[in-house]
């Protein structure tokens, strides 16, 4: 079957869920405010090429780890929880199945620890 990755059409259909994720995300003043002096265009490609290695594709990511990356952000569970719950509606809407999104998330739950509170 392959991986997520290329099951799904890899980076040119998570580079579309990357895109509704921003737009789900950007709408939610929960989590918006990190995101008022980023460069929503950079911040998207980084984000589809760190998605694409996580859900098995080639990795193409060369930002900082996690915890570098959200440093003195003081994330808390309420924002991380807020990013998941986008992150599984942009896959719903792109036609993931369930077993896939639960698989992408338990993926993403596993950086929990490296963002949180730094």
């Amino acid at each position: 079957m392959g991986s997520f990755y290329e099951k799904y059409g890899g980076e040119e259909t998570i580079s579309k869920v990357v895109d509704y994720f921003y737009e789900l995300v950007l709408a939610d003043d929960t989590v918006n405010h990190f995101f008022k002096n980023t460069d929503m265009e950079k911040q998207r490609k980084h984000q589809t090429k760190f998605i694409s290695y996580a859900l098995g594709g080639p990795n193409q990511y060369t930002g900082q780890s996690m915890a570098k990356a959200h440093e003195g952000m003081n994330l808390q569970p309420v924002h991380f929880d807020a990013i998941v719950n986008h992150l599984r509606a942009a896959l719903t809407h792109f036609g993931v199945s369930q077993s896939d999104i639960d698989d992408a998330l338990s993926k993403v739950e596993a950086l929990r620890e490296d963002v949180l509170y730094k």
